[in-house]
């Protein structure tokens, strides 16, 4: 094999892509050093196990996730403004927060920690981050709708509890959708890393999440 230039985030992305494709317990060292055409004993000059690779890895999608911003202060600029209700608010977040995840490398780290979080407690302390940082957003969106008179002001609790209950019917579809696109993976091996994205977006279920939200939305 030719000698490569291999980074600690190539590694990553290579777990991460073969945890895609065969779930994480049954990543191997070997497998991802197959896939950076590498041999096996170059990984150790990046982790000293498979463990630390892995943790390495939890550690990055913590680090990717955590840093996506929704826009939600430019939505509810425009609310606040005037400029929109807040069902087209709502359905530009729920349209941005599908895109993003829906694209690489969020898509793959999304399929990697929500599988994970059943055995991994730091990924699922980025489950629950994800969705309480989502629970925030939609409570700044319900408090500037409040604000335009558009909804009756709730106590903190009432509010709060609306703001989890909207996270979890959205969240729900998000996970119906990740599994219907890698499914749309596995049936379509050509697709693969980098061109799975040029494969049209699901919008039955982006279109079905948004009137879902809109129903919810009408019953405030």
């Amino acid at each position: 094999m030719s000698k490569k230039n291999i980074s600690q985030e190539k590694i990553i992305q290579a777990f991460l892509s073969s945890a895609f494709d065969k779930s994480a317990g049954a990543t191997s060292l070997a497998d991802v050093a197959d896939s950076l055409e590498i041999k096996k004993a170059s990984l150790y000059n990046h982790f000293e196990s498979r463990e630390a690779m892995y943790s390495a890895c939890v550690e990055y999608c913590k680090n990717q996730i955590g840093a996506v911003d929704f826009l939600v202060s430019k939505i509810a600029d425009s609310i606040t403004d005037g400029k929109t209700t807040i069902q087209a608010a709502f359905k530009k977040l729920i349209s941005r927060y599908f895109a993003l995840f829906d694209s690489e490398p969020l898509f793959k780290m999304y399929v990697f920690v929500h599988s994970e979080q059943y055995f991994n407690a730091e990924c699922l302390k980025i489950v629950q981050s994800q969705t309480e940082k989502m629970a925030e957003n939609i409570r700044t969106l319900f408090d500037c709708a409040v604000a335009v008179k558009a909804f009756k002001s709730r106590t903190d609790k009432e509010a709060k509890d609306l703001s989890l209950n909207c996270t979890s019917l959205i969240l729900q579809q998000l996970d119906a959708y990740i599994a219907v696109r890698k499914e749309t993976v596995r049936l379509n091996p050509e697709t693969g890393a980098g061109s799975l994205f040029e494969l049209p977006s699901d919008n039955n279920i982006i279109n079905r999440t948004v009137k879902l939200v809109e129903g919810f939305l009408n019953l405030l």
